[in-house]
């Protein structure tokens, strides 16, 4: 897609945080969070040659680059709010058996690729990855790394559960081979942690920080707003901990209260949640703090330094994203996923593979690929992309004419959002307003053509 710099430009000047109450009511409504297009409650039975066809046709894909997902389910506590795909930790032979499924699916899917392909990133996610010896990590990380090339400065990135992880721990993990650590925080009072059943860090802060900086390191800080017990203050309280920390990346997300998914969130319910408006005050407050702390937005929820390259690739209108989160071309094309429940995204197509623990390790020791859902995009559905990513990226898309006549592009109700100051409408061109930035997605969704009859259920984006 034609990518004009002057229209992201034009979007990175001095933001105004200021939401109505009666505009936050109007669009606080349930739409996709917009990870995949199609998002994956779109996701069909797909079979095994299906996926290996996709995995193929990858090998010619515009942007040939490898990224790997592993996906380690384990948590040591179940915290009441997540939505992931966790489970609670096993027997250590459990544990060693679905690491020795990993290694074998990782060899099920080289012989798909072309060995010339250069390793762009390598992402752990779950559950809790650092349920795992950095031993353990270690030996998966080389695995894949032993096989392929890799691009200058791949990115080696980890999420992190704190509470669990002693400061030998953090340096088995540098010498792992990370560069990125992801750190749940979520919070740092104790109250809200108690009640949404996460422990606090077992080290000192300040004392990781001290070993992932001696490994030269990068660290993002995570944060999760709309819990019980929070408010803008005790909120606000919590990024100014955070910011003397000087992460190189803060990220608060919204709490997604999906009960309908994940039941256990029902007992959030019970300790009372903040209401729609509290919770952009949340929002707001911190933002307002990060900036004046010298930090920049990126996306929907990122705050990163001035000289991040998701800031550039924001500025160049590149900014990617995906399962995973915000990401640059650079780092990121096809995403192989492996582990339980991983999401495997190619230019053509998504595969998800098996929910159950037992089921993945018994289909991969059978030496078969452990893929039961997935989707296959038409071109229609390309471009439909296209313009869905544009804009949750980089707020803006300036939509071609073959991609205007895929999307829904009902003019009647678009000008009804720039009335209300969602967005600004110029030619093909649609930018969000600045203060608007949470309702991202419900631009996203007036322009989906999928959503236009859909029965799907979604979470709200306040």
């Amino acid at each position: 897609m034609k990518r004009n710099r002057s229209i992201f430009a034009a979007k990175i000047a001095k933001p105004d945080f200021m939401l109505t109450p009666d505009v936050i009511k109007k669009y606080n409504i349930p739409v996709p969070r917009y990870t995949s297009y199609p998002p994956a409650n779109y996701f069909r039975d797909l079979s095994e040659e299906e996926y290996i066809s996709a995995v193929l046709r990858s090998n010619d894909a515009k942007d040939r680059n490898l990224s790997f997902y592993l996906h380690i389910p384990f948590c040591y506590h179940l915290c009441h709010y997540c939505a992931c795909n966790s489970y609670a930790m096993r027997s250590k032979v459990d544990v060693d058996n679905y690491v020795k499924a990993l290694h074998k699916e990782i060899d099920l899917i080289i012989p798909l690729l072309q060995p010339d392909r250069q390793v762009a990133q390598i992402h752990y996610g779950g559950g809790s990855p650092t349920s795992l010896q950095p031993a353990v990590i270690k030996s998966l990380n080389q695995h894949i790394l032993n096989i392929f090339p890799k691009i200058d400065s791949p990115e080696v990135a980890i999420e992190c559960h704190p509470g669990y992880l002693s400061l030998s721990d953090w340096k088995g993990l540098v010498e792992a081979g990370f560069s990125r650590f992801s750190i749940g925080v979520q919070d740092f009072y104790e109250k809200v942690l108690k009640t949404v059943n996460r422990r606090h860090s077992k080290e000192r802060m300040e004392d990781i920080f001290a070993v992932l900086r001696d490994g030269g390191a990068h660290i993002n800080l995570d944060f999760l707003y709309g819990l019980p017990y929070q408010t803008a203050e005790s909120f606000s309280h919590t990024i100014e901990q955070a910011i003397r920390l000087q992460p190189d990346r803060l990220v608060m997300f919204s709490y997604a209260h999906v009960p309908w998914l994940k039941k256990r969130q029902l007992i959030l319910e019970k300790a009372g949640l903040p209401t729609a408006e509290e919770k952009e005050r949340m929002f707001n407050e911190a933002a307002k703090l990060l900036l004046a702390a010298g930090y920049v937005r990126v996306g929907m929820d990122h705050f990163v330094r001035p000289d991040d390259e998701l800031y550039t690739a924001l500025q160049e209108g590149l900014l990617h994203r995906n399962f995973q989160g915000y990401c640059t071309r650079r780092t990121t094309a096809q995403v192989y996923a492996l582990g339980v429940t991983g999401i495997t995204q190619l230019e053509t197509a998504y595969a998800q593979n098996t929910k159950d623990i037992d089921e993945y390790i018994q289909t991969v020791n059978s030496g078969h690929l452990p893929v039961r859902k997935g989707y296959l995009l038409t071109r229609e559905e390309q471009l439909s992309r296209e313009v869905i990513d544009s804009l949750m990226c980089n707020y803006a898309v300036t939509l071609t004419d073959k991609q205007r006549a895929v999307m829904n592009y009902d003019e009647q109700r678009l000008a009804e959002m720039q009335t209300d100051g969602i967005i600004t409408i110029d030619g093909n061109t649609i930018r969000m307003a600045h203060e608007s930035s949470p309702f991202v997605r419900n631009v996203a969704a007036l322009l989906d053509p999928l959503m236009q009859h859909t029965t799907k259920a979604f979470s709200k984006p306040v």
